[in-house]
């Protein structure tokens, strides 16, 4: 893939994005956590780590980043974490999660990095919540935050 570069080679020359491509960014909400979180549960529970936005308008666009850990403690097992907005888990079929871990031989230490472009089709102040489960089978518990590491949940409303 080539690099086009504007008339005078400057990346300063650029004030918007190629139609198409999105709007701008118009507020830019984050929050962390450093506390870690447990569960056993093989359903989705709360991991509290949250964030709210109010979008100035209900076609503009929500678009969530994550960052931190999970560890599994027993092998052969795996976790799964996602995204909620309110009551609603944004992976599409509600079981899966965004991303998920597996222990294969020992147990594992992942990245809960998650990225989610969510149309909440609303002015009304939402909430963003990272979820999180232990395996389908059960057996093992899934840490969130393990090893004092900052998790951080940020929202971006994009202009629609």
């Amino acid at each position: 893939m080539a690099i086009i570069k504007p008339n005078n080679n400057t990346l300063s020359s650029i004030t918007a994005l190629p139609t198409g491509l999105g709007g701008k960014v118009l507020q830019v909400v984050t929050s962390t956590d450093d506390t870690v979180r447990t569960t056993t549960s093989t359903s989705f529970v709360t991991g509290t780590l949250a964030v709210s936005i109010t979008p100035s308008s209900s076609s503009n666009k929500v678009f969530v980043v994550t960052s931190g850990t999970c560890h599994y403690n027993q092998s052969n097992k795996r976790f799964r974490a996602t995204i909620y907005r309110g009551s609603t888990n944004l992976d599409g079929d509600g079981s899966n999660g965004l991303i998920q871990g597996f222990a294969g031989s020992s147990t594992i230490l992942s990245s809960i990095g998650m990225t989610i472009l969510d149309s909440p089709n609303t002015t009304s102040s939402t909430t963003y919540t990272v979820y999180f489960r232990a395996d389908d089978s059960g057996g093992g518990t899934a840490y969130l935050g393990e090893y004092n590491v900052r998790k951080c949940i940020t929202a971006y409303e994009i202009a629609g």
